[in-house]
């Protein structure tokens, strides 16, 4: 398998990206989270943010979730449940947590939600660690 390296142009959190989402994610207590607010770019149908959109805010957030606790890791499994729509230009939330791991797989959950705490999506993933 190929070395995983980070050059910065990550879609979600690169800073080279020039197309990127540019993202900052931080980790307290355990969870990585970041804010975002969507624009009309990120639309599907009209105002409504794309669900693809969503889904790579949560596979994103679940690999920060071990990623900023030194456990370089990579999605091997994703579900997604969607909840509410999130319109352009509401601000976003996206928290991820690891719910267990072994020495070959890190469980994970994530939400992104409103900031009135409506749930927009939630999701669970398998990574494969890469230590």
């Amino acid at each position: 398998m190929k070395k995983l390296e980070d050059d910065n142009y990550c879609f979600v959190c690169g800073e080279k990206n020039p197309r990127g989402l540019h993202l900052k994610f931080s980790i307290h207590e355990g969870k990585a989270s970041a804010e975002f607010i969507p624009q009309k770019i990120h639309q599907g149908y009209k105002d409504i943010i794309h669900g693809g959109l969503i889904s790579t805010l949560l596979d994103e957030a679940m690999v920060k979730a071990a990623l900023l606790q030194g456990i370089p890791a990579i999605t091997a499994e994703i579900t997604v449940r969607f909840k509410n729509p999130l319109m352009a230009g509401e601000k976003a939330i996206v928290e991820a947590t690891i719910i267990r791991m072994n020495k070959k797989i890190i469980e994970t959950s994530a939400i992104v939600k409103k900031s009135d705490n409506t749930i927009v999506a939630e999701g669970h993933a398998k990574l494969l660690r890469q230590d």
